[in-house]
């Protein structure tokens, strides 16, 4: 009996050294007898760029997204979203080889790029549910006249620089507070090291179940980031007879217009996003790693009184401090 045919999307944007990578994925890839698929724009480009690389199969034209198997992605995280947008709709989870700056979302290195794909022909790793958002705005009349989703963050911010938004704050179709800011940030975990950290909120753990709701610059006394529990409804309201009208971004890559009245309703996506992970590093080491952060004293166990190692997992039997 003939195996199906194995289709693997790769996402790739960038200069000569990305094209380069890309390649070389694609070689490797047709090689194992898998078929490289890559986005309209994409192709065009690589194929423009790259005329020995021709055949390539378009998704969306040759390819449905459907059949995807895994997305690799050649870039830095603001290319991992672009693909969780791309496959969106499918199964297929994303891995992210870093050819950008901190790439937090990225499983690679460009080091260990040959490595990373050999995995993926074999089929060698794990896929791990990210919590994602669904978005909908509503008009004066609680009517839906807009619907997206986020990995990151779903943000309301001003649209004219000189006026402040004044918002209200919503929890589950309860007020909570109102405030003029320049905007908020609702962020998923995997967002809480983006805008959200930028912005002044909470580092949440993956594995922690849960919606952070940021404001940008508040004029008021109880304007602090706030955690909630995944199955509560987040709205943010701007506040009609203000004049301020706003703009809704969702992973800063997909906008929409928002006028005095509208109403941006943030909950729980139904569908995760999932990420293919090849190592199990614990996420503490991830944030050190990424942030270089300063761990220099450490004395953790298995470390003598002079000398600190950074581990990427705890010793066996060893989950707590």
């Amino acid at each position: 009996m003939t195996e199906p045919e194995r289709y693997i999307l790769v996402v790739v944007r960038g200069g000569d050294d990305t094209r380069d990578a890309a390649e070389s994925v694609i070689t490797a890839l047709r090689v194992a007898g898998a078929v490289p698929v890559l986005d309209e724009v994409d192709a065009a480009e690589m194929c423009a760029a790259r005329p020995d690389v021709d055949g390539l199969a378009v998704l969306g034209r040759d390819v449905h997204v459907s059949q995807i198997e895994l997305a690799i992605v050649l870039g830095g995280d603001g290319s991992i979203l672009r693909a969780a947008e791309l496959v969106r709709g499918g199964t297929a989870p994303v891995l992210g080889i870093n050819l950008g700056h901190v790439g937090f979302l990225a499983e690679s290195e460009r080091d260990d790029m040959d490595e990373a794909v050999r995995r993926v022909i074999s089929r060698e790793y794990e896929v791990e549910e990210r919590l994602a958002l669904q978005v909908r705005i509503k008009d004066d009349t609680d009517t839906v006249v807009y619907e997206t989703w986020a990995l990151n963050e779903a943000t309301v911010e001003k649209a004219a620089r000189e006026r402040m938004l004044e918002v209200a704050i919503e929890v589950d179709g309860r007020p909570l507070s109102a405030f003029g800011c320049d905007g908020v940030v609702v962020s998923t975990p995997t967002g809480s090291t983006a805008y959200n950290f930028s912005a002044g909120g909470p580092v949440i753990w993956p594995t922690v179940q849960a919606i952070a709701v940021v404001p940008l610059s508040a004029h008021a006394l109880f304007a602090k980031p706030l955690v909630v529990g995944p199955d509560h409804a987040v709205a943010i309201e701007l506040i009609e007879g203000t004049g301020g009208s706003g703009v809704l971004w969702c992973d800063g890559r997909r906008s929409h217009e928002l006028p005095p009245g509208a109403r941006v309703v943030v909950r729980r996506a139904t569908d995760p996003v999932r990420l293919a992970r090849l190592h199990q590093a614990a996420f503490t080491d991830r944030l050190v790693r990424k942030f270089r952060l300063p761990v220099e004293g450490w004395r953790g166990p298995g470390t003598s009184p002079t000398t600190a190692t950074l581990r990427t997992s705890p010793p066996e039997g060893e989950g707590h401090p």
